[in-house]
């Protein structure tokens, strides 16, 4: 990763509804691609640009694969399903209750994302934060947490509140015995935080088993502090994580042959 000031600067003007809407659901299709899907379950929210008090999210019982922006649904902190919706008005409500909490409390996040991924899930049984072993997982240092009360489906306002007071300001969180999740400043930046958190718990869960096949006295090797600081500052910012996310949206449409085009778009 070079330095955060060879990187290219977040454009400054907001993106608008259209164009939002266009990407939550690109990274639905981008989730989907890489099997972060677990039937029903998962969910990506972007906080409205017009609307402030409300989030656009996927409605219940759609694939992840098969979802285009004019099904996403609008809703308010209250789960109040919007005029401005698709036609499917199915609201997963778990999804409100985790999401709404967070979007209410960080006014910063603008994208979240939570899915039962493969590997987060296995991570998520051990209870424990990673530890920076690699310069990926430097990215998380400091910056993530591990949610340890666990009590089943989020299905009240207490269970998705106490998430989002565990979260603080971090921009990720392992869910004991869940899964994982992410909110960030950009949709590129949360889809890229996820991937990357997905692959260093997969990682971690590689070198600790190495390490103990080989009877390795001090396990995997852990990087000092200073320099987990330091390399977080770059490859864990929010610009490194949009910038990094945008190849990922890139890609998609270059596979779709579907990209946006207006007077908002990005790229």
């Amino acid at each position: 990763m070079p330095a955060a000031s060879s990187l290219p600067k977040v454009p400054i003007d907001p993106p608008g509804r259209d164009f939002l809407k266009f990407r939550l659901a690109q990274a639905y299709r981008i989730f989907a691609k890489y099997a972060y899907d677990e039937g029903v379950a998962g969910h990506i929210t972007v906080r409205d640009p017009i609307r402030m008090d409300c989030f656009w999210v996927n409605p219940w019982g759609i694939h992840f694969k098969l979802i285009q922006a004019e099904d996403l649904l609008l809703v308010d902190h209250q789960g109040n399903i919007q005029d401005e919706s698709g036609p499917h008005r199915m609201l997963n409500r778990a999804a409100y209750m985790i999401h709404a909490a967070i979007h209410q409390k960080r006014p910063d996040v603008i994208c979240a994302a939570h899915a039962h991924s493969l590997y987060g899930r296995a991570f998520s049984t051990l209870g424990v934060p990673l530890s920076p072993i690699t310069q990926d997982s430097c990215a998380f240092y400091e910056d993530h947490v591990v949610y340890e009360n666990f009590k089943g489906i989020v299905d009240d306002q207490d269970e998705g509140s106490a998430i989002a007071e565990a979260l603080g300001n971090c921009k990720a969180a392992i869910l004991k015995n869940h899964g994982l999740l992410i909110a960030t400043q950009s949709i590129e930046s949360a889809v890229f935080f996820f991937m990357s958190l997905e692959k260093c718990c997969r990682v971690q869960m590689l070198s600790d088993s190495a390490a103990a096949a080989r009877n390795v006295a001090s396990n995997t090797m852990q990087i000092d502090s200073q320099s987990a600081r330091r390399t977080r500052a770059i490859n864990g910012s929010e610009m490194a994580g949009w910038f990094s996310g945008l190849v990922e949206f890139q890609l998609l449409e270059h596979e779709e042959g579907k990209r946006f085009v207006g007077s908002s778009e990005r790229l």
